[in-house]
């Protein structure tokens, strides 16, 4: 089947895709968008995280099918053109991105908290990252990013 989908604002099409693929596969191996990461493949540890519709998704779990004529968002499509936006250039200033293989959802997820609170308190920010699992960091410096991020203002 083809799948047409709005990608970070541009429409993009995709042949030959079992209905069951998941988006995740399509957006990595059929359209070269490699930021979200393959990880769990069970929706568990956050690294697929993309918008769909707007609304967080593990993209793991989304079959390629359901995603006909909407809106997918990844990590790549929030910077604007070479400038990263506020929740990236955050990460990558705090020392957040280690091996960088949960980055890509943590970012997604981050982003999404302070579209819908601007100035979280630590508490709101643990909440909206627990689905988000890190090996490398100890997560400090990940709660550091989001703070940071807080303070420079809007995301994209």
């Amino acid at each position: 089947m083809r799948v047409n989908v709005t990608i970070n604002g541009e429409s993009r099409q995709a042949d030959d895709v079992w209905e069951g693929e998941s988006l995740l596969y399509v957006l990595r191996e059929r359209l070269g968008l490699p930021g979200s990461k393959n990880a769990c493949e069970q929706g568990e540890c956050g690294s697929c995280t993309v918008y769909l519709d707007e609304v967080p998704v593990c993209s793991c779990l989304v079959a390629a099918g359901q995603v006909e004529g909407r809106e997918v968002r990844t990590v790549e499509g929030l910077a604007d053109g070479d400038e990263l936006d506020p929740v990236q250039q955050s990460f990558v200033d705090t020392g957040a991105v280690q091996c960088g293989f949960c980055t890509p959802g943590l970012v997604v997820a981050a982003h999404d908290l302070l579209n819908r609170v601007g100035k979280p308190s630590d508490e709101e920010i643990r909440e909206a990252l627990a689905g988000n699992l890190c090996r490398c960091t100890g997560y400090e410096k990940i709660l550091d990013a989001v703070r940071l991020a807080a303070t420079r203002g809007e995301t994209t």
